[in-house]
């Protein structure tokens, strides 16, 4: 104790000469007793060095090499106290010398792996601080630790814990961090296209969403920045490779990302390579699709129908009336239809004819007149009119059968509920009330999209009239400013597409469909639309397979 105690007094001794002196670096030997003390078999010692190593260090630029190697030692110091004292030390060592920052923020990152919840909390706090000094090289160093172009990641758990860190403490700073504003969104948004080489779905979101929240890409950004993001989804759903049926997790990651992109169609950017992928390479083995993913698919086209340019409506077209009469019975049959494929599929086949609508003419047999050699208007198409008002007027016999009984089943649901004694009994009644609704909202659309299409020279809703059954309905005003701001569509959480937030049902919007099937169990002549379970897999193609895709 007596000699702990003379150690300490030591101590204090050079750092009050240190203070004293007018010309510290005349004092080198007080120093190196400091550094020499980081060393030292005294703990209270020790953590005194690990106040005064930093305090001292820019007088002694000959002494840096090993100043910092001393202090380093005291960072990984069995006993907490020190280590934590030589955490919050570090960021001193860049306060007059900042060429040392980025080193001192790669160190600080590795540290980040602590378990102790007051050692982490001294680095999170250390790393802030140096934001704070200088934002541009502690972000580029902390990135380092999460992209994997350079040099491969190592350290998984370090890739990890860097990632929360970033997205728990340097996101919701970025008005305070990100000054200049233009200029470090710029650096920042650099830094994330080049981490998004390997991630998983649930980071390409994140990322994503805190883009989306930069002003650089705002309200008021111009259309090449609302392409800039487009072409970030495009790159991460790999429209640039042969697409393999039994390849899910591409499937996923494809289908998550045209739902993804779908706010920033809305707001002017092009879906053409979306669009030209689709109808490549996923339409013509549409049928070879698992049943659960078909229906994200469609719901997902239908939503982004409606921003598509004439030229790509054009390009689809076919692709969509041969899906249409697919799943459009001719005559009765015993074979279910399946309405939610219809409804999709009606809402993007109105939306597609109204960008280019003489493409109906060879196909449903109609008679539009452009003026364009495209019109086809001298030959016989009634053929095809005659098959495709045959299929419309089928499928409104069948909505208004099935909506005659989920009427009928509404009225036993009342009455159940009026008799019913349990909670979990009511519970069950509400349900199935929410089920039938949800059917008759969508026997209703397609009743509303139908009725236009007998005319030889039909109007097409090209316009929001129809209110797609797995969405919320939206007044003007709240969609002006939803499509002005680039957020979130109005819809409910189940709304049928990939929603990142929901693990499940990656083939779009599980439990909708779900309640949906329900509608219709047991109607003849009914219709299911395939049940859409599942969890999202692993990536695979970038090694991130950690399903969230």
């Amino acid at each position: 104790m007596a000699d702990e105690g003379k150690d300490i007094e030591k101590l204090y001794e050079y750092g009050e000469r240190l203070n004293e002196a007018k010309d510290k670096s005349q004092n080198v030997e007080d120093y190196e007793n400091i550094i020499k003390a980081a060393t030292s078999n005294s703990v209270k010692a020790r953590q005194l060095a690990a106040q005064l190593i930093p305090r001292f260090f820019k007088f002694f630029p000959d002494l840096s090499v090993s100043a910092v190697d001393a202090h380093l030692d005291l960072c990984e110091a069995e006993e907490l106290g020190i280590r934590v004292q030589a955490i919050r030390g570090l960021p001193l060592f860049c306060k007059d010398t900042p060429e040392h920052l980025s080193k001192i923020v790669d160190i600080l990152a590795q540290l980040l792996t602590a378990e102790e919840n007051v050692e982490r909390d001294a680095v999170h706090k250390a790393l802030l601080s140096l934001l704070r000094q200088d934002v541009k090289a502690s972000l580029t160093a902390l990135f380092k630790h999460i992209e994997s172009v350079d040099e491969p990641i190592t350290d998984e758990n370090l890739r990890e814990r860097t990632l929360i860190f970033i997205k728990d403490k340097v996101f919701p700073l970025k008005a305070e961090l990100l000054k200049p504003q233009e200029q470090m969104e710029r650096h920042i948004t650099d830094l994330i296209k080049k981490s998004l080489q390997d991630v998983t779905g649930a980071e390409f979101e994140m990322f994503m969403n805190f883009l989306k929240s930069l002003n650089l890409f705002g309200e008021k950004a111009p259309p090449e920045r609302v392409q800039e993001l487009i072409e970030i989804i495009e790159g991460q759903a790999d429209l640039d490779i042969q697409f393999n049926v039994s390849d899910v997790d591409h499937y996923d990651r494809l289908i998550s990302c045209l739902f993804m992109a779908i706010p920033f169609f809305m707001r002017g950017a092009s879906n053409s390579k979306f669009l030209t992928y689709l109808n490549k390479h996923i339409f013509p083995i549409f049928d070879e699709l698992p049943e659960e993913r078909k229906v994200g698919l469609l719901k997902n086209l239908a939503e982004c129908s409606p921003y598509t340019a004439p030229q790509d409506a054009r390009l689809i077209f076919p692709s969509v009336i041969q899906l249409l009469k697919k799943y459009m019975p001719r005559r009765k049959t015993a074979e279910e239809m399946n309405f939610t494929y219809v409804e999709c599929l009606l809402f993007t086949f109105h939306h597609l004819a109204s960008k280019a609508p003489n493409a109906s003419n060879s196909l449903c047999g109609y008679k539009i007149v452009t003026g364009q050699p495209s019109d086809r208007l001298g030959e016989d198409f009634s053929e095809q009119y005659k098959d495709f008002t045959e299929r419309l007027s089928c499928v409104e016999e069948l909505a208004k059968a099935t909506m005659k009984k989920l009427t009928q089943g509404m009225a036993e649901h009342n009455k159940a509920m009026s008799t019913a004694k349990s909670d979990e009994e009511k519970a069950s009644i509400k349900t199935q009330k929410q089920n039938a609704t949800t059917g008759l909202r969508t026997c209703n659309n397609i009743l509303a999209m139908t009725q236009p299409l007998h005319s030889k020279s039909p109007s097409f809703i090209g316009d929001k009239r129809i209110n797609l059954s797995w969405m919320e309905a939206v007044k003007p005003s709240q969609l002006t400013t939803a499509t002005s701001a680039g957020g979130k569509r109005p819809a409910n959480g189940n709304n049928g597409s990939n929603n990142y937030a929901n693990k499940k049902g990656r083939g779009g919007g599980g439990m909708q469909n779900q309640v949906f099937n329900r509608a219709f169990e047991g109607l003849p002549q009914g219709g299911r639309s395939g049940s859409r379970g599942g969890r999202g897999r692993g990536r695979g193609r970038q090694g991130r397979g950690r399903g969230y895709w």
